[in-house]
């Protein structure tokens, strides 16, 4: 009877019974009045009594078996289920609390405690896994709790049915490590995400579907593609939800919603399939910016979704959370900027956004001191691998502004994991300020190396390689297809046409290009031009038109167009951006017809194409003489011909392995691979992005073998340096601080 009446204590009696009611903490006091401290205890009994009890339990019970799993419901209303969890134990059970995240008067409680949310977004795909643990170390080092990311659903899903869930894309090895370092999980899973992210997370194969869908609707075909996505992504990270032993404790319904549509039919499929494959123990939730109208379009009414908001940094929070109330159930609506901005993204031919260490550090203070919850957007940056940089647009659709490799975001951890700097520490001050327990020390910076110059040698030009293309992947058509149409859904597609030339010169025009087009013309019955000329390029920005030039041939001269796509655009309204020929060819303003698209076959972050043209490249030691004079011979007259050049360095022992950057000064444009990993695209003659960084674990000991595809105009001497440093001022632009 007495082993019996212990057992049925609850936690709240055995904290009165062992410490006493006058020291139970304020917070404890309000947590025992929650659902989750509500149980009906047993009988009262005194410290004497329980000491007896407790000492008679000891003497008799066995050994408890193993903690099963809980995956009883919590919703936002913790009052909403009463159930009793109970432990097993031989000879009786004891109720124990069971593991809870949930929102009661306006604060979140994690396991029956009042709980602050610091987090800081950090997305694993942009940053190595081997770097995983060590920027979630520095995060936490920070003083932050949660860190919230996106799942691009095109990085796991690259080709329709073809799923990815390793290396980069290993989803489950990040929340298990998030689990493991004790930090919790706010997760995004679209299934659009923006991000500046290629298409904002969706797979390009989208828009290759006819009839169109209606991206971000309740399209039903649109809503059958996400029903099978999700119906793969939520079961995998279900078992990692907080109820469930794991450390994801809200999820996140689409993504700034209010600022594109109000389509609440899609909000609430979309919250209905959320639920079916993850319960209704998880908080779910929306982000919209800090205005009415956003918030009126993106929220659900009602308790079921949690809405967040973001705003621009310094805007004062409070009369912005008070906004958030009325858009949540009351005392549902603690008060978070779930997008806490701590830089700002950059464009190619802007200047390098940054924002001041102190503003920023100040803006964070201003919620935290009354209580406020925030996420660090970014807490750290990391890198726009491969091509799955975004863009954004303008006024209208032309204004396109592709987003730079780098997505160091001017974090307070910078792109290289680096934390010596003025805005870690200054954010840092502050957390601490408002963190009971004392922060985890600050690991040093990570070593950087400088392997020095990279001298460089042109092995092949593009268009000598197209003889290794599979004949099957060539597209014929009367007119230009779009690149999604022909399954290229990154990087290069090249459009072949002909024409008969004419005495005066011809015009060439093409109204719809995304993104930007090199044009080129061969006549196959020139002795010496066993190769296309350049005639000039065409943009969404640039004028349309083109002279082609005059040309004595005996033959059709073949047209040869380039097409680059720079980024799919991830925000606003022009999201359902195809890319390549978009319309009609006009030659002196006819349409030309015939067409050849030919896929040119690239690494990209989470693919390696059949046929590996950087691997041909890379190893192209054995040139003929010939070939090579060649290749030096005509490089005066074809600078403006896309060419492969090749360079290695070497690292004499493992411990000179350090992350190093590609200094790409002097040169034009182009993409860059280091040991067959693609570090993304570098445009220094339009800057601000001068150098490429190079994770360590890219490196090896011995030869490194750097590819580059030079679009434009090699640095004459064909020299590269690796350097220990970033550097943001090449082209016009030049960083400046901004305070948003």
């Amino acid at each position: 009877m007495t082993r019996q009446l212990s057992l049925s204590l609850t936690w709240l009696e055995w904290q009165k019974a062992l410490i006493g009611p006058s020291q139970l903490t304020e917070t404890t006091i309000t947590t025992g009045r929650r659902k989750t401290m509500a149980r009906k205890s047993g009988t009262k009994t005194t410290l004497f009594f329980l000491l007896i009890s407790l000492i008679s339990f000891l003497a008799f019970v066995p050994v408890f078996a193993p903690l099963p799993s809980f995956s009883s419901h919590y919703s936002l209303n913790p009052r909403r289920h009463h159930h009793h969890h109970h432990r097993k134990v031989v000879t009786s059970t004891v109720a124990v609390k069971p593991r809870s995240f949930e929102i009661d008067d306006d604060k979140f409680w994690k396991d029956g405690e009042f709980f602050r949310i610091i987090g800081g977004d950090l997305h694993y795909f942009r940053v190595l896994p081997q770097y995983w643990e060590d920027r979630l170390v520095r995060a936490k080092a920070l003083g932050l709790n949660t860190i919230q990311t996106y799942v691009p659903w095109n990085l796991h899903e690259p080709q329709p049915g073809k799923l990815v869930f390793e290396g980069i894309a290993d989803l489950v090895s990040f929340l298990k490590l998030c689990h493991k370092l004790d930090i919790l999980v706010m997760l995004r899973p679209g299934p659009y995400i923006c991000g500046e992210w290629d298409l904002g997370g969706f797979p390009a194969w989208l828009l290759a579907i006819e009839p169109p869908l209606k991206l971000r609707s309740s399209d039903p075909a649109y809503l059958r593609m996400v029903d099978n996505w999700w119906g793969i992504l939520l079961p995998k990270v279900a078992p990692f939800l907080y109820n469930n032993g794991g450390p994801i404790i809200m999820v996140q319904i689409e993504n700034e919603f209010g600022s594109y549509g109000d389509d609440k039919a899609y909000l609430h499929h979309l919250v209905e399939l959320a639920r079916g494959h993850l319960g209704d123990g998880i908080i779910l939730y929306t982000t919209d910016g800090g205005s009415r109208e956003n918030l009126e379009k993106g929220t659900i009414q009602g308790d079921a979704v949690f809405s967040t908001v973001d705003f621009t940094t310094g805007d004062d929070p409070w009369p912005i959370f008070k906004l958030q109330k009325e858009f949540n159930a009351p005392g549902k609506s603690p008060p978070l900027s779930s997008e806490f901005y701590t830089g700002w993204l950059t464009h190619w031919g802007e200047k390098n956004a940054k924002t001041g260490a102190d503003f920023t550090a100040s803006a964070l203070e201003k919620i935290l001191s009354q209580n406020g919850s925030a996420v660090l957007y970014m807490v750290h940056g990391g890198t726009n691998f491969g091509f799955y940089n975004g863009a954004n647009t303008g006024v209208d659709e032309s204004d396109y502004k592709p987003d730079i490799t780098s997505y160091d975001y001017d974090a307070p951890i910078s792109e290289s994991g680096d934390v010596e700097n003025a805005k870690f520490n200054a954010l840092r001050r502050v957390i601490e300020l408002h963190t009971a327990a004392s922060l985890p020390s600050v690991p040093s910076d990570n070593g950087k190396m400088g392997y020095g110059p990279i001298q460089l040698q042109k092995t092949a030009f593009l268009f000598d390689l197209l003889d290794n293309i599979n004949p099957a992947d060539v597209v014929e058509s009367e007119n230009p297809l779009s690149m999604e149409s022909v399954g290229q859904m990154f990087g290069f597609l090249l459009y072949v046409s002909e024409y008969t030339p004419k005495d005066d010169k011809s015009v060439l025009l093409i109204p719809e290009v995304h993104d930007r087009a090199q044009v080129f013309t061969l006549c196959h019955s020139e002795d010496n031009s066993r190769r296309p000329t350049h005639v000039g390029s065409i943009d969404r920005l640039s004028s349309k038109k083109l002279g082609l030039p005059n040309a004595k041939c005996a033959s059709n001269i073949s047209l040869f167009v380039l097409v680059e796509n720079q980024g799919h655009v991830n925000y606003g309204p022009y999201i359902f951006d195809k890319k390549g020929i978009l319309s009609s060819v006009f030659l002196d303003g006819s349409i030309l017809h015939g067409w050849k698209m030919i896929p040119i076959p690239f690494h990209n972050l989470n693919e390696v194409p059949k046929i590996n043209l950087i691997i041909e490249v890379a190893h192209s030691r054995f040139i003929t003489v010939s070939t090579q004079r060649e290749l030096k011979d005509k490089s005066g007259n074809v600078s403006e011909v896309p060419a492969f050049f090749t360079g290695h360095f070497f690292i004499e022992n493992t411990s000179q392995i350090h992350d190093t950057f590609i200094s790409f000064s002097g040169w034009g444009k182009g993409i860059a691979v280091v040991n067959d990993f693609n570090i993304g695209r570098y445009w220094p003659s339009f800057g601000p992005q001068c150098n490429l960084y190079v994770p360590a674990p890219i490196l090896q000991h011995g030869e490194n073998v750097l590819v580059i595809l030079e679009l434009e105009s090699p640095n004459p001497e064909l020299v590269m340096h690796s350097v220990d440093h970033p550097d943001f001022t090449c082209g016009s632009s030049k960083s400046s601080v901004h305070q948003l």
